[in-house]
């Protein structure tokens, strides 16, 4: 049961920051005339957002794989529930304010995928 919630949070994390990195283009468009340097920084932070989620999806089912119940791996979960939480912290704050459904998506994603490591730690 413990691996099921660790897994669900890593496809969770990875299927959402998958979201991010194709639909880049499209965002960055939509918001109309401005200058190469901000559709530069737009584009940046979206990349960067899904990259991270990948990474957090790929570090969450690395240490589930490798093993789960070391010091360490505890550890490494804590600091991705971290994270998870800050970023659901930071979406509610600005993204959620948005009418766009997908950013209002965010905060409860990241949270769900915290409290799925959590509930993984705690079997």
């Amino acid at each position: 049961m413990k691996m099921t919630f660790f897994l669900l949070s890593g496809a969770l994390n990875f299927i959402w920051g998958i979201a991010h990195l194709f639909p880049t283009k499209t965002v960055v468009k939509n918001f109309g005339d401005i200058s190469v340097d901000n559709k530069r920084i737009l584009t940046m932070e979206w990349i960067i957002e899904g990259v991270s989620l990948i990474f957090i999806s790929v570090m969450t089912t690395l240490v589930a794989i490798i093993d789960s119940t070391l010091y360490l791996s505890h550890i490494v979960y804590l600091a991705i529930i971290i994270m998870l939480v800050t970023l659901s912290i930071v979406s509610f704050f600005t993204g959620f304010r948005v009418k766009f459904l997908p950013y209002k998506l965010c905060p409860f994603i990241f949270l769900s995928s915290a409290i799925l490591i959590l509930l993984g730690l705690m079997c």
